[in-house]
């Protein structure tokens, strides 16, 4: 008995996405390995956090590199250290940013419910633009002395009522304005790593428990040397703003270990599986009365991967009691509602070869009879 069964949790086959809420990914054994090695001795944290920290900049071809705990994490450490850099006396009155360079801008079209690991460091967010448009003049506008950094957030809300991510870098880096890039999700593929930081972002921010597959709470932030130096004093096990953001020794070590595997991968052999299974499922799901499945590409988070949208046309069945009964099946089976309100995407990313069809029969077993 798991310690799943002993506490009565049901198993979940994960067909929707890399969601923190589902437990982001499975590590794989290298990983497990990597933590169990490293829970076995004391060391100085700082020391492993600096050696991890070069191993894993070396790897990404990056300048300087850091394990949070979490993504969030890694922005939050990463816009205090643009508050104080390295002054000992301003990051020990954080959140309190008086006479600090203390505003950070960010894109209206950009405002999410992560911009929380921005503000709890006691900034204030200078929005620009509108949620359709923003000319670059508006970003000019509204850099001052107070300025301490711009967020840029990839993915799913970029593109939409901001300006190219390379126009933001070049203006900023301009008037001496650093750019963080939360890119919790933008992996694959696997060059954004060092692409965000080739253009010129100050740095880019991972999650390490989504595709990477590390340990859930761990982050990975790459990128210039002197933001990666003023986050250390900012972070665990510093008395500092981030000592509530812990990350362990074992995390240290299986994120290493993850960036490794990750590196390794055939990551086009990779996609084609995907580009398999999704012309697959359209081929038996397009044979059932009332349904309609395509392949729908990039994914939700804008990684390059396919996914199935399945359409209920005509079947009984409606978006919600589709979700429904396919998460309260045994094993439960997680998928996405779809913004066409009769539609449930599938994605093949998280999921094992042994997985593939059991979603692909359940489906069935629901669909079938229209």
């Amino acid at each position: 008995m798991n310690i799943y069964e002993e506490l009565g949790i049901k198993r979940v086959i994960n067909a929707s996405a890399t969601l923190t809420r589902l437990g982001g990914s499975i590590m794989p054994p290298e990983v497990i390995a990597a933590m169990q090695d490293a829970a076995g001795w004391f060391i100085d944290l700082d020391d492993l956090q600096a050696k991890v920290g070069t191993r894993l900049a070396e790897l990404t071809h990056n300048e300087s590199a850091y394990v949070s705990s979490g993504a969030a994490a890694g922005v939050a450490l990463a816009v205090a250290a643009c508050v104080t850099g390295q002054d000992r006396d301003a990051m020990g009155r954080l959140p309190d940013t008086g006479g600090l360079r203390n505003e950070v801008i960010v894109f209206k079209s950009h405002r999410n419910g992560y911009d929380h690991a921005v503000r709890m460091v006691g900034v204030k967010l200078v929005e620009v633009g509108s949620a359709t448009h923003t000319e670059p003049a508006d970003l000019d506008a509204a850099i001052t002395d107070k300025t301490a950094a711009f967020v840029w957030f990839q993915g799913a809300m970029s593109g939409r009522g901001d300006f190219p991510l390379a126009q933001v870098i070049e203006r900023c880096s301009a008037r001496r304005v650093p750019v963080i890039v939360d890119a919790a999700a933008q992996l694959p593929p696997v060059e954004n790593l060092w692409r965000f930081t080739q253009m010129g972002a100050t740095c880019a921010i991972f999650s390490g428990g989504k595709d990477l597959r590390g340990p859930q709470s761990s982050g990975l932030v790459l990128g210039s040397k002197w933001l990666i130096e003023a986050m250390r004093p900012n972070g665990n096990p510093n008395a500092s703003l981030g000592r509530p953001m812990k990350v362990g020794k074992e995390e240290m070590a299986g994120l290493l270990a993850a960036v490794k595997r990750y590196l390794s991968l055939d990551h086009q052999a990779r996609c084609e599986r995907d580009e398999r299974v999704v012309a697959a499922w359209c081929r038996v799901l397009n044979g059932l009365h009332g349904v309609r499945a395509q392949r729908s590409f990039p994914n939700e988070a804008g990684q390059p991967l396919p996914r199935c949208e399945v359409v209920l046309d005509g079947a009984r069945l409606t978006q919600d009691e589709l979700v429904r009964a396919l998460r309260d099946g045994t094993p439960s089976i997680a998928v996405s509602a779809s913004s066409n309100p009769l539609g449930i995407f599938l994605n093949p990313m998280t999921l094992t070869d042994e997985e593939v069809p059991l979603v692909e029969a359940r489906l069935v077993e629901l669909l079938s009879h229209q």
